[in-house]
């Protein structure tokens, strides 16, 4: 036989032996969630977050997801010079991150009955922004601009199964933390 013949038979078994387990019970779920936001501002904000898990390893999940928030601020400004009243002038950002999560759970590690989840995870991507000053404001328009539409955060979570489809969860991360329900496809 030959060396790709060989390569291609073992990478075809490495990924059947992979996603026999895998398919357990991480993958096939709709996590829907609420929670509050800081991510790259000093207050926090309200998020609302989708993704859908699905395995693709052993205790590994990728999950596309999308998560929307608003923040808006009043900043004080003003210039003699050229007629502009100081007032409070509002800023309005909606953001909307898109990216994938990667999740390792550690149920097998920490021994975890079939009832509770336990993972770490990282969600890579970039915001969509949308960004707007009162039309009469003249002042710095780049003054809460952001330098980057990349999106990273880290977390650490946990969801209990109520039953076979449904689980509520709790994930705690660097940027924006939420709570919802896990939707169990299939197990």
């Amino acid at each position: 036989m030959s060396k790709k013949l060989i390569t291609t038979i073992l990478l075809l078994l490495a990924i059947f032996h992979f996603n026999g387990y895998a398919q357990e019970k991480y993958g096939n779920t709709l996590n829907l969630g609420v929670g509050i936001g800081y991510y790259g501002y000093a207050r926090s904000m309200p998020v609302v977050h989708a993704n859908y898990e699905f395995d693709v390893a052993k205790n590994f999940t990728l999950a596309p997801f999308v998560s929307y928030y608003s923040y808006s601020n009043g900043y004080y400004w003003g210039d003699k010079k050229d007629n502009h009243p100081y007032k409070y002038y509002y800023y309005h950002e909606t953001v909307i991150p898109v990216g994938v999560k990667g999740t390792y759970y550690f149920d097998d590690l920490l021994h975890a009955n079939d009832k509770w989840d336990f993972y770490l995870a990282g969600s890579l991507g970039f915001a969509i922004v949308n960004s707007s000053w009162d039309n009469d404001y003249y002042g710095d328009r780049n003054y809460y601009r952001r330098t980057s539409s990349l999106y990273l955060d880290l977390h650490i979570g946990t969801e209990y199964h109520f039953n076979n489809t449904l689980g509520a969860f709790l994930d705690l991360s660097s940027g924006v933390s939420t709570v919802g329900l896990a939707i169990h496809m299939s197990k």
